[in-house]
């Protein structure tokens, strides 16, 4: 990705033992809150080295916790792009620099003379990914939104949650998540590549909303094939069968029963000792699927959720228990998967979702303080320290 063999970054040893897939790609990350700081931090994971570029003002205003999880294996720089000088700091990084990624509303980097065209006048390699609610075009492009106005307006809320209920509300953003992280990292890895082969970078434009409907594939074959989706509850999926529902235990807790296939639904009627409800294949138009439901509920109720759930483990069916998300982190398959990690400092984290052969994942340091690395990161691209110097009695830096 480099121009030039000077221009990398000294690389640590430990990430080099590793083979980190990203090593030596350097990523400028003008992000806040969630969607495009969950983006870097997989690429910062992966080996890239991320410089987490701040205003001096509120900066990255996301609640600390969050902020810590998120912000790890980057640095922290300082610039005021409402100044001269602080522009002129960042089309030089963008120079050095393989990815950029913003996620302020369409406009806002152009009037700042750091849109598309400008970073690239600097550098024709560079990849520059834009994260909005709704993309750079359309009627919406400038307005507002939060997770749950993408899923309302895309028809996914109005498939979340049960029949004759509101639409569910999660404390995971699957907005923000599956709709703008996932569809940053993807759009980003692909440029890369590209770029590798022509010199040349692409401007990523992510809308959340998009990346969100793309995903929406089950409810739409009935579109497809009708006009519109099936309403909740009456798909397999949203509660109209037996075998793929959550069913509550003595103890007040919950077992997930997915025994979509005929085999598993068999072997779970077995299991809970009715043999007779197997005959009740799963069906969706099925006159006595209540019934049949009813049925197991029944039979669920009359034990807790420890019971059934070390029945289960012995038995392959698709039935978990319902964990919260502290016993999932003590779980032995996300232990031996890495998914519970410790920072430096103490802090418990999550782990990350990708494992690679030749890498070995570490939390090689903690999320930066506002502005901690500048000094560092324009030293060793460099800025004397008579230019550092002058930059910070003009506030372009901090």
């Amino acid at each position: 990705m480099w121009n030039d063999t000077q221009d990398r970054l000294p690389t640590s040893p430990a990430a080099s033992a590793q083979g980190a897939p990203l090593a030596g790609v350097r990523v400028l990350d003008l992000t806040r809150l969630l969607p495009g700081p969950m983006c870097t931090l997989h690429l910062a994971d992966l080996g890239a080295d991320v410089i987490k570029i701040e205003d001096l003002g509120a900066g990255d205003y996301a609640v600390d916790g969050v902020r810590r999880q998120v912000n790890r294996n980057k640095r922290g720089i300082r610039l005021d792009l409402k100044q001269p000088q602080g522009v002129q700091t960042l089309l030089r990084l963008c120079e050095r620099a393989d990815v950029l990624v913003e996620s302020f509303r369409p406009g806002v980097m152009d009037r700042l003379g750091v849109g598309v065209s400008a970073v690239q006048a600097h550098n024709p390699r560079l990849i520059y990914c834009s994260i909005t609610g709704y993309g750079q075009t359309g009627p919406m492009r400038d307005a507002a939104g939060h997770d749950m106005n993408y899923a309302a307006l895309t028809g996914v809320a109005d498939q979340m949650g049960r029949a004759d209920a509101p639409p569910a509300l999660s404390s995971i953003p699957v907005a923000d998540l599956l709709g703008g992280t996932m569809p940053a990292v993807m759009g980003i890895l692909a440029a890369l590549f590209d770029a590798s082969r022509t010199g040349r970078g692409r401007h990523v434009d992510v809308a959340i909303a998009d990346g969100l409907l793309a995903h929406a594939v089950i409810p739409h074959m009935a579109v497809a094939r009708g006009g519109r989706a099936r309403p909740l509850g009456t798909d397999k999926l949203t509660g109209a069968l037996a075998c793929y529902d959550h069913y509550a235990t003595a103890d007040g807790r919950w077992m997930a029963v997915g025994a979509l296939e005929p085999k598993f639904w068999r072997r779970f009627c077995t299991c809970i000792g009715r043999p007779d409800l197997a005959d009740h294949l799963p069906d969706a138009e099925a006159p006595d699927r209540h019934a049949v439901k009813a049925e197991v509920a029944a039979v669920l109720r009359q034990h807790s959720q420890a019971h059934w759930a070390a029945l289960f483990a012995q038995e392959d069916c698709c039935v978990t228990p319902v964990l919260r998300l502290d016993e999932a982190l003590a779980h032995p398959q996300m232990q031996a998967r890495g998914m519970a990690v410790t920072a430096p400092a103490g802090d418990k984290q999550l782990g990350p979702p990708v494992r690679i052969s030749g890498h070995d994942f570490a939390v090689r340091h903690d999320a930066p303080a506002p502005g901690q690395h500048t000094d560092e990161v324009l030293a060793e691209l460099g800025w004397s320290e008579e230019e550092r110097e002058q930059l910070r009695r003009v506030a372009a830096i901090g």
